[in-house]
């Protein structure tokens, strides 16, 4: 007998908003209208971008601790760079860390141009400018970092290998509507991606970038204006669908049987959201069996939400919790460009993620006259810098929590073109605001350091 019902461990996972005590108040979500999640996410600290006189602000706070602020005030601020990334002639929109090579970072402008760095040596190695012919909605990188994927203006969906600056798979009008696209790669090496269709209907597809002639699925939600920005768990294989302007979630499970992407279930609230960061796996409570954890933007404040499987045992879940991506890089950046590929270093969530000892970032200038290598210094607070040229700049944050998570993306839209550049704390305790900063924790530290990346304008 045919069942009516899918089975899967899945099927009752439900959502709830944390308390009010337990949100954070009186943030002022910038009003910026550009479709990205203004939020990023890692085990220690959240950011989010902010309004601003000017523009170009986020705010950063810690997620476990309460800061005490010296009786006399903050007193230092972000003011030297650690290196500055200069490339595109138009405003950088997109940020992403390599999940594997540690110091490989790729960047895309409104230049239609793709940029992968060494930001230990502060070079430009890999330059795409001739691939695409109109603005690039996003970037994502495959579960090895050996390919990327795009989707674009054009409503091309573009699978690239980055080192042999070829185009791999090429899908024209994947969604045919005039509305932003967005795609990303899943561990099977598939790709996902959300766009509309000609009738304004919100789609979700899967296609095989082998054949992409046809989808694998296609499926038709509703209709709205509201972008679809998906969140993926490789460990779990589900996607969740966060709506701009929606008060809803969807989640979706990947398997290899039809219709190949099964709906779960959908949390709802009242208040529509303006943005959304995701926490990595490392990041969850696994003894309340907890599988992903959301924070959602509203007008002036951020809300955790946290998505749980009832279970009635107290012992680890090792199916809710197979060994998952470490922070830890498993290739130098010298390996990756030389054409090394390696998959993410694991680890197991048993006893819970433990951050392991610090790493400073050292960057090595390569052919620039009187330059000397430059350390990291370690940090546990980014105080509020005076007011600069840069207030005016643009904002993309790359969030990951570790080399072995994809970066997540905030913008903001800035005036005029200019360099990227990282950014090295000074070392003090203390909540922090930057102007005209990207900010990433490149390693989970005990202590707070990190890399800040700032798309400043010329």
């Amino acid at each position: 007998m045919r069942r009516v019902v899918r089975q899967s461990k899945f099927r009752h996972v439900f959502g709830q908003a944390v308390k009010n005590d337990q949100c954070y108040d009186d943030i002022r979500v910038s009003r910026v209208t550009w479709d990205s999640s203004f939020c990023a996410v890692n085990p220690r600290f959240v950011a989010i971008i902010i309004e601003a006189s000017g523009g170009g602000a986020f705010l950063v706070l810690p997620l476990h601790k309460v800061w005490q602020i010296p009786e006399n005030g903050l007193t230092l601020s972000l003011t030297e760079p650690v290196v500055i990334l200069e490339g595109h002639s138009k405003r950088v929109g997109i940020v992403a860390w390599h999940p594997t090579a540690r110091n490989v970072l790729l960047s895309a402008g409104c230049d239609n141009a793709i940029i992968i760095w060494n930001v230990g040596t502060g070079e430009a190695l890999i330059n795409l400018d001739d691939m695409h012919s109109d603005m690039i909605y996003n970037v994502s990188w495959n579960r090895n970092g050996s390919l990327i994927c795009t989707a674009s203006k054009d409503k091309k969906v573009r699978v690239i290998d980055p080192r042999k600056q070829e185009i791999v798979a090429e899908k024209e009008k994947a969604h045919e509507g005039a509305r932003p696209m967005r795609a990303i790669f899943l561990a099977d090496g598939n790709v996902f991606t959300t766009g509309f269709s000609r009738m304004s209907e919100r789609q979700l597809a899967l296609w095989n970038p082998k054949n992409m002639e046809e989808p694998i699925a296609l499926h038709e939600m509703d209709t709205s204006n509201g972008v679809l920005l998906p969140f993926y768990d490789p460990d779990t294989s589900i996607i969740y669908l966060c709506g701009k302007g929606d008060s809803s979630i969807r989640y979706f499970e990947i398997t290899d049987e039809s219709p190949y992407v099964h709906y779960l279930n959908t949390f709802s609230s009242k208040e529509p959201q303006r943005g959304m960061g995701y926490m990595p796996k490392r990041g969850l409570d696994v003894n309340k069996c907890e599988i992903a954890r959301f924070f959602k933007l509203h007008e002036r404040k951020c809300e955790p939400i946290i998505m749980t499987v009832p279970r009635k045992s107290d012992l680890f879940q090792d199916d809710l919790y197979p060994d998952t991506a470490g922070p830890e890089a498993a290739l130098e950046a010298e390996e990756w460009f030389e054409g090394k590929n390696a998959d993410p270093l694991l680890i197991s969530l048993k006893d819970g993620y433990i951050p392991g000892k610090n790493r400073d970032l050292k960057v090595v200038k390569k052919n620039i006259l009187d330059s000397k290598p430059t350390a990291n210094k370690k940090c546990d607070l980014i105080s509020i810098p005076k007011k600069t040229a840069d207030a005016a700049s643009g904002v993309r944050t790359a969030w990951p929590g570790g080399v072995g998570c994809p970066g997540l993306v905030l913008p903001e839209a800035p005036a005029s073109p200019g360099p990227l550049q990282v950014l090295s704390p000074p070392g003090r305790q203390g909540s922090a605001v930057i102007t005209g900063a990207i900010c990433r924790n490149y390693l989970d530290h005990m202590a707070f350091m990190g890399l800040i990346l700032l798309v400043l304008f010329l």
